[in-house]
């Protein structure tokens, strides 16, 4: 079978919710039972089949071509199968995304992989703020899964970050790992202000030093064995975080404000 693709017809004036539009969701439905799903579209509604081209039957491969940042909530509440953005996307993509693989071309809003529970998410571009946090009102952001960005994230990346793996091989915004319960966030490029403000746990894998705030503690340069496993591990994402090797690191632990528990890993890269 064809994998199931959805062609904008033309910008929308409006945002799109697509989060009805997901592999587990549209399983077994017929092309004409598709395009007459109901789409919210600003404070208004509209069929799949007013603003997409439908072609293809296979749900589990869904492809969205001349995407735009219009289409919020791409994969969200996604259970299986594989989405293809060939374009960029909106704000919530792989929203609450629980298993499957989402791969955006292009780049994305905001709030990208906002809690996010399984899976896989990759994105070949920029992200906007809040990637892998938590959406208002909740205290837990990303739970678990994978997050790879090729290109920038902005500011509050893993802001509440419970779980899980995100890796960044350009620049991130400030307020890196901001009230990060646990997980790991690696960055290859430069970092903004106010790096693991407020920082419970978790770990935060960087190549420069970032201008770290008086709670965050230098703890000196250390040994890491576990290092050289953990980029080996990486391979398996096709990221640039794969061909590290360095196990020399500068340590430093905090955010001392809160308990102090997480810390900030600054790599050797002499020995890289």
């Amino acid at each position: 079978m064809n994998a199931l693709t959805l062609t904008l017809k033309q910008t929308p004036a409006h945002t799109v919710n697509c989060s009805g539009l997901s592999p587990n969701l549209l399983a077994n439905k017929s092309v004409a039972e598709i395009a007459s799903i109901q789409l919210n579209h600003g404070n208004s509604l509209v069929s799949v089949g007013e603003i997409f081209e439908i072609t293809g039957t296979d749900a589990q491969h869904i492809y969205f071509k001349n995407s735009t940042k219009k289409l919020d909530y791409i994969g969200a509440n996604m259970t299986s199968g594989n989405i293809t953005i060939e374009g960029d996307a909106g704000t919530y993509l792989g929203f609450n995304l629980k298993n499957g693989e989402i791969h955006c071309q292009g780049n994305t809003a905001a709030f990208a992989a906002c809690n996010m529970v399984s899976g896989l998410l990759r994105i070949d571009g920029n992200t906007g703020d809040f990637l892998g946090a938590g959406s208002e009102g909740l205290r837990k952001g990303m739970r678990g899964g994978t997050v790879i960005v090729k290109g920038n994230a902005g500011d509050r990346v893993g802001d509440q970050m419970r779980r899980g793996l995100i890796l960044i091989e350009g620049n991130v915004g400030d307020y890196c790992g901001s009230r990060m319960i646990a997980g790991t966030i690696g960055v290859l490029g430069d970092l903004g202000a106010y790096t693991a403000f407020n920082m419970h746990r978790g770990t935060l894998l960087v190549k420069k030093l970032p201008k770290l705030h008086a709670t965050i503690q230098d703890c000196g340069s250390h040994t890491l064995p576990f290092l050289s496993l953990l980029f080996k591990s990486f391979a398996q994402y096709n990221t640039q975080f794969s061909k590290l090797s360095t196990q020399r690191a500068q340590r430093f632990v905090g955010d001392t404000a809160y308990k102090g528990n997480g810390e900030v890993l600054v790599l050797d890269t002499r020995l890289l």
